[in-house]
């Protein structure tokens, strides 16, 4: 595969609403995969509420898409309203991959 590009979001959730942050979650995690362009989507989140989420997209294009669509921008406003004390987004471009896997 040639070069594509990765969207890492880190954010700092509050303790605001659990119940609707989970289902809005699995819910844009769906949207994202029909998404033209979309590749795939890792997430973790430890105890304390710091999470990382990495999603994977063929052009800057598709992320841009991504970027405005109205029950992502949705989701992106309550987290700002509710679920996130603080996030940061940074857009890199993947140019070379590697990978191990151990028996």
């Amino acid at each position: 595969m040639e070069s594509y590009y990765a969207v890492i979001f880190t954010s700092q959730r509050t303790n605001d609403d659990n119940g609707g942050y989970a289902k809005m979650a699995d819910t844009i995690e769906d949207l994202a995969k029909q998404q033209p362009g979309f590749l795939r989507v890792e997430s973790t989140r430890n105890h304390e509420g710091h999470g990382i989420t990495v999603s994977y997209w063929e052009s800057l294009e598709a992320i841009r898409n991504w970027k405005v669509n109205a029950k992502h921008a949705v989701a992106q406003q309550l987290g700002k309203e509710k679920w996130y004390s603080h996030y940061h987004v940074e857009i890199c471009q993947v140019m070379r991959t590697y990978s191990f896997q151990g028996e």
